[in-house]
């Protein structure tokens, strides 16, 4: 019987694994591999503070599953992950419904003989009073669109004259690296929507707040890069906010614990991650405090061997230290590596090797202002790199995404075609 390899999640590290498993042991018949996702699309996560600025055009950057499992050997299934039998080796998948609540897909079951969990995170705010009703959140594309439409609403109210106000604010908790690019990228689309004559609210006049319960931004970055970063933020006119953690979020403000109270028409809660709550000990397997799956060296959960997970879904040990490799898209690239030759050997029925992460650095991006990282390896050692070329860095991280996904003549035709649709669209999303 062919094995079967079931992949949870069609993320940045799930998708790629899909497609290089497809693309061997689908392809040559060796094992039947299925990728289960709740949408029919994916984009990087990393950009979606693009796609809230109205930087990023979703449309034309997203990958559909179905094609890309016709185009890559493997199957798309599409559902969400509901509950785990571990006895029968089986996923239950919930129904899908439309979106005038009408069942679309029904539930039901797939087996597996090898399970992939790669769900990634979704923002934790702790807890906070208030921040699960009046705050938008950046955990997915349509939450990201949902921003964009009322960030663009403001504007156009008041292109109308139906709103009095000529000012917005914008307040965004948690200055990692979601907070930061954001914070940069809002910055060039109030230019970019003035530039376009939605200039009733004056650039100048689209107050950003940048709220760190920590004592710097970038906090699990080296100081050595949130220094320059947090000065070019004030530059652009940024209000920065270090150790004030937020306690309280009403419709027109946000309370911090000191008492600072700061007003904001809209607010981004961009601090903190959690894995999903279905995770939470699903069917005994062991999870932290967070809901991340504790996995071995491995990645193959403690307690089952034919489960794996990886990603920010993960909590996976880093050897000779006592924490964890950091949730970031570099670990689930490697990782993905990883269990594309594991998942072979496990097949062959041979021994399978140990997940050791590897930091390449950091690279930031500050819109068309500037970027700010460091690059690391063997043979360089740490490199800072600022400007333009931290810049062409950054984006080269995004082109070697699509290369792992659609290889290298297609993503040229891509890199190519984006070069030409510049030309005849507008550099902003204004609808």
């Amino acid at each position: 019987m062919t094995h079967r390899i079931v992949i949870v999640g069609g993320g940045a590290g799930g998708l790629e694994l899909a497609t290089r498993l497809g693309k061997t042991l689908g392809k040559r018949g060796k094992a039947s591999i299925t990728l289960v996702d709740s949408n029919l699309t994916h984009i990087w996560k990393p950009l979606l503070h693009e796609v809230a600025a109205g930087s990023l055009n979703t449309s034309e950057d997203e990958l559909n599953y179905v094609a890309q499992a016709k185009w890559n050997h493997f199957e798309f299934q599409l559902g969400r992950m509901s509950a785990l039998d571990r006895d029968s080796q089986q996923i239950q998948l919930a129904a899908t419904l439309d979106e005038n609540g009408v069942e679309l897909v029904p539930a039901r079951t797939l087996g597996y003989d090898s399970l992939v969990i790669s769900v990634g995170s979704t923002t934790n705010d702790f807890g906070t009073r208030g921040a699960a009703d009046h705050c938008l959140f950046l955990d997915t594309r349509k939450q990201a669109e949902r921003f964009h439409q009322r960030l663009l609403n403001h504007y156009l109210r008041a292109h109308a004259g139906t709103d009095s106000s000529s000012q917005i604010s914008v307040a965004i908790v948690g200055a990692g690296a979601t907070g930061v690019e954001l914070a940069a990228e809002l910055h060039h689309a109030a230019h970019e929507l003035a530039a376009y004559g939605l200039d009733r609210i004056k650039p100048e006049n689209m107050r950003i707040t940048l709220i760190e319960a920590g004592p710097r931004v970038l906090p699990a970055l080296p100081e050595r890069i949130s220094v320059p970063v947090h000065k070019t933020l004030e530059k652009l006119g940024v209000t920065v906010l270090t150790s004030a953690s937020v306690s309280e979020v009403t419709v027109e403000h946000l309370v911090t614990a000191d008492g600072q109270i700061i007003p904001a028409s809209l607010k981004v809660w961009a601090a903190g991650i959690r894995a999903p709550g279905f995770l939470k000990d699903i069917d005994g397997l062991e999870t932290n405090r967070i809901n991340q799956l504790v996995v071995r060296p491995t990645l193959q959960t403690t307690r089952d061997d034919n489960i794996f997970a990886f990603g920010d879904c993960a909590a996976c040990p880093q050897p000779g230290t006592d924490r964890n490799v950091p949730p970031r898209a570099q670990a689930a690239h490697q990782q993905a590596s990883l269990l594309a030759k594991s998942l072979k050997l496990r097949i062959e029925g041979q021994a399978l090797p140990e997940y050791r992460y590897q930091d390449y650095g950091s690279l930031i991006s500050l819109s068309r202002f500037s970027a700010v990282g460091n690059l690391m390896g063997n043979l360089t050692g740490s490199v800072m790199l600022e400007g333009w070329l931290a810049r062409m860095f950054y984006v080269s991280l995004y082109r070697m995404h699509q290369m792992a996904l659609y290889g290298t003549f297609r993503t040229l035709m891509l890199m190519l075609g984006s070069r030409i649709g510049r030309g005849t669209e507008p550099r902003l999303k204004l609808h």
